[in-house]
């Protein structure tokens, strides 16, 4: 195995889980669920993206972020938009008071489309905003933090706002984003029905695909001189400042990056269920999000998706067994969690597998060995002893 295969599956071990990994989102769910389930899985996939992005910026950098679904919203939107005008077009907008415009905005009498919505008649602009706004966006969030050393729980508390602003805003400019509603009613992607059976299946593998894809450049990633100055700001952050490098740039880039995964997530949620609303922006969702990386294990990019697919069944399980009690069910599931497996499934998984090995190499029982000496030292007895030094040399 070459240096640069080695980097991107993450050696033998690695590349055995991600083959496990392949195999059940590719093979046995596809093959196990129906239609509408398999939707509800390609779903949960889509928060596997926040995840995997969590594990980057908080298992690996330190930064504790508790507003991803900004940037989740942010690339969700974007997609929402193209699909939306897609399907607002003047033919079947004709009853409306001005046909080709979206309907909220006919409903909120807006009589012109926005200057903000106008390249998202391209599919080429949109997926180019899928991925520049939410980074740029990103960009100038880090930019204004890290430059002024916050960090730890404030931080994490200013994103915390930040998303609740951001849900604020989309709320409050109902003529422009659809308001608490969202943007709903989405059909086609270039004239391509997405909300049959087929196109459902069709999303969900290209969903599965693209998250293998983030998880083998994550790796890449982690396994460079980067990755190793990440970890190294995470736990001395003040010796990496001494040693020369600039904190502040790894902490926007890692930030940036995570941004850019969130919002490939969101864009293919739009996608798969076929509507986005602020109620993925603000600050529920996000904590929700910090779980899954949680339960997965917040060190494992591949513990992450584990903990996105866990947690969301399970929510969705105890919503429809227990709808008044469900919050606090999921509720417990993370203190257990946090209490008894602090390192989440990866390290359920990884304990395991020490004691397996550690069993594996018990050593032999004292008669045992008794006996293996006894062999060598007859053997030894009957057998000239050679050495190395030349004749003549002293004993």
């Amino acid at each position: 195995m070459n240096t640069f295969t080695n980097k991107l599956l993450g050696g033998k071990q690695g590349a055995i889980g991600l083959a496990v990994l392949a195999a059940i989102i590719l093979v046995v769910l596809p093959l196990g669920l129906d239609p509408f389930r398999i939707g509800m899985v390609g779903k949960y996939l889509t928060y596997a993206f926040v995840a995997v992005s969590l594990v980057m910026l908080w298992g690996y950098g330190g930064i504790l972020s508790l507003g991803q679904g900004i940037f989740f919203g942010l690339g969700g939107y974007c997609m929402a938009m193209f699909l939306k005008l897609e399907a607002s077009d003047p033919i079947s907008t004709k009853i409306q008071t001005t046909p080709g415009i979206p309907d909220f905005m006919d409903w909120n009498q807006i009589t012109a489309l926005p200057m903000m919505w106008q390249p998202f008649h391209s599919f080429t602009l949109t997926l180019l905003a899928v991925v520049l706004v939410p980074t740029l966006f990103a960009y100038i969030i880090g930019f204004a933090m890290f430059k002024r050393r916050v960090g730890g729980v404030y931080f994490a508390i200013i994103t915390q706002a930040i998303a609740l602003i951001l849900s604020i805003l989309i709320v409050g400019q109902q003529g422009y984003t659809g308001g608490v509603n969202g943007i709903t009613d989405l059909r086609t992607l270039l004239g391509w029905d997405i909300r049959t059976d087929h196109a459902k299946y069709i999303l969900y593998y290209i969903n599965a695909f693209l998250l293998i894809a983030v998880i083998l450049v994550s790796r890449y990633i982690l396994s460079s001189k980067f990755g190793m100055l990440l970890l190294a700001m995470r736990d001395k952050e003040e010796r990496v400042r001494f040693s020369g490098y600039d904190v502040s740039n790894f902490k926007i880039f890692i930030f940036c990056f995570a941004a850019l995964i969130s919002a490939l997530g969101g864009a293919m949620f739009t996608l798969q269920v076929g509507f986005m609303s602020p109620s993925f922006i603000g600050i529920v969702p996000s904590i929700e999000m910090v779980i899954f990386a949680a339960v997965g294990g917040r060190m494992s990019l591949i513990g992450a998706v584990y903990g996105a697919l866990l947690v969301n069944y399970g929510k969705s399980v105890f919503s429809e067994t227990y709808p008044e009690l469900w919050l606090y069910l999921m509720g417990g599931l993370f203190i257990a969690v946090v209490m008894f497996f602090p390192n989440g499934l990866a390290g359920i998984y990884t304990d395991l597998m020490k004691k397996f090995q550690s069993r594996k190499a018990k050593p032999l029982p004292a008669k045992v060995e008794v006996e293996a000496v006894a062999v060598v030292v007859e053997k030894t007895e009957s057998e000239p002893i050679i050495t190395s030094e030349p004749a003549g040399a002293k004993a």
